[in-house]
């Protein structure tokens, strides 16, 4: 028996495009995490061995070039303004009492 092909492809691709949430990028921005995760040590299975990543978009890069053509693009641009609106990102207990899961005290 073959093996059965989706109705929709796109909807089978959809987990390759799964990336950070604002919330958990905005702990990556903070200084300390930020060193860290710009100087990452060699891995050869990441784009570009890991050493050009975007961390407002939590990307990798392949190049240099590649990472300065990302920085001046539009999706590169929202997501700094979003994270420098000054929202700060909700919390699991904030979400678990609009849910009706937590205490209100």
């Amino acid at each position: 028996m073959g093996r059965k092909l989706h109705k929709r492809p796109a909807k089978r691709l959809k987990a390759k495009r799964i990336t950070k949430q604002l919330d958990e990028i905005f702990e990556d921005v903070k200084e300390e995490n930020r060193q860290k995760l710009e100087n990452q040590a060699v891995d050869y299975d990441l784009p570009g061995n890991a050493q050009f990543y975007c961390v407002e978009c939590a990307k990798y890069c392949i190049s240099e070039k590649a990472l300065e053509d990302h920085k001046k693009s539009r999706p590169h641009r929202r997501k700094v303004k979003q994270l420098e609106s000054g929202e700060k990102p909700y919390t699991i207990e904030e979400s678990e009492r609009a849910g009706n899961m937590g205490s209100y005290t």
